[in-house]
């Protein structure tokens, strides 16, 4: 069986999380295409990369990712890093040749993405972006259902991700709160998703404004903890859209939303029928087919829960069709995803050309 190597550039939360899916795709997925070896991990902080080794089981141990990249048996660099880290890193490892994995964004800044997807094309490196809510299968079932014409005409939409995590004035600042470092705030961290999802379900967007505000201007940092710091990147920020299609929506991202954990939802109206999902119920696709009869007392018209549960198509095998899906199993698909495209040769969905797109989109709503 073919082997690819695996080099993890940043092992805070997220690179954890891409960990896991590594270390478990031969579990859920039955057969592998390719057998996946952990071999190479890099963190600015030493003892963060000693630790990936000791709890995950990599095989060395850097503070410079360019040792990753002269590395023969590491194929694959997955870049887990802030996002001002991205352009650099991507850019490296695909002129050295390495198949490319990114969370998103893909950059902080129109200018670094265009640079990032023109290398892309110029060395032909299979490359995706970590937009994984487009493989939760109640998702892919929308999509189904969409470009079945379930819907017909689309008239409106609506989409948010809201978070709290932010409500706390004292919570000190960190680089996703550093327009330096992250480019932006709610739009990029969790608007960046909605917008993906609405350009994967509905299509491209022909106009967007915005409304965006900040609502705890100062901050402490760690190590000044009785100084305060301005924040310039945004708290919660609304958008209203035209799609090519016609279609009106509105998408809302906040980490201020108090009471909301991790609540990504949206629903989407058309001539002739809706559909609804909600990230905190991810089991479930709902959706109402106007088409039905309405008679008598009602007939069989109303929204319908559709069971996506773990449905995922072969060769998955874990845990099951009839199982509650969970978060984790969004990120493990969507590596699945890229590794069984490189063992096909062909070029992963989604790429870094639409993570491009959405930072365009986000470059309009952020001016």
């Amino acid at each position: 069986m073919r082997e690819l190597g695996i080099g993890l550039v940043g092992y805070g939360f997220i690179g954890k999380i891409h960990t896991l899916g590594y270390k478990v795709l031969s579990l859920y997925y039955d057969p592998m295409p390719v057998k996946i070896n952990l071999i190479g991990v890099c963190s600015g902080h030493k003892e963060t990369a000693l630790k990936a080794v000791t709890q995950a089981g990599y095989l060395f141990a850097t503070t410079d990712y360019h040792e990753l990249l002269e590395r023969d048996d590491i194929h694959i660099i997955d870049c887990c890093t802030p996002n001002y880290l991205h352009k650099d890193i991507l850019i490296d490892a695909m002129r050295a040749g390495k198949y490319v994995y990114c969370e998103k964004p893909l950059a902080i800044n129109i200018e670094e993405a265009k640079e990032i997807v023109k290398v892309a094309k110029e060395t032909k490196v299979l490359n995706q972006i970590a937009f994984q809510y487009r493989f939760i299968p109640a998702i892919m079932r929308a999509k189904q259902l969409i470009e079945e014409g379930f819907l017909g005409r689309v008239f409106h939409f609506k989409a948010s991700y809201l978070h709290s995590g932010y409500t706390d004035p004292n919570r000190p600042m960190t680089w996703r709160l550093d327009k330096e470092r992250s480019g932006g705030g709610a739009l990029y961290d969790l608007g960046s998703h909605i917008i993906d999802l609405m350009y994967y379900l509905l299509g491209e967007y022909k106009e967007v404004r915005s409304f965006k505000e900040t609502f705890i201007k100062e901050r402490p940092r760690i190590e000044s903890p009785k100084e305060k710091f301005p924040v310039l990147v945004d708290d919660y920020i609304i958008l209203q859209v035209k799609m090519v299609n016609g279609a009106l929506g509105t998408l809302e991202a906040s980490r201020v939303a108090t009471g909301s954990n991790d609540d990504l939802s949206f629903e989407i109206y058309g001539e002739k029928g809706s559909m609804r999902f909600h990230l905190m119920e991810p089991n479930w696709l709902y959706i109402y087919d106007a088409t039905e009869s309405g008679e008598p007392i009602g007939g069989r018209r109303g929204f319908k829960a559709i069971e996506c549960t773990n449905k995922y198509p072969a060769p998955s095998s874990l845990p099951g069709p009839k199982f509650s899906i969970g978060w984790e199993r969004f990120h493990i698909a969507s590596q699945f995803n890229f590794i069984s495209c490189i063992a096909e040769g062909k070029q992963p969905s989604p790429s870094f050309e639409d993570g491009l797109y959405v930072q365009e989109v986000m470059e309009k709503a952020n001016n």
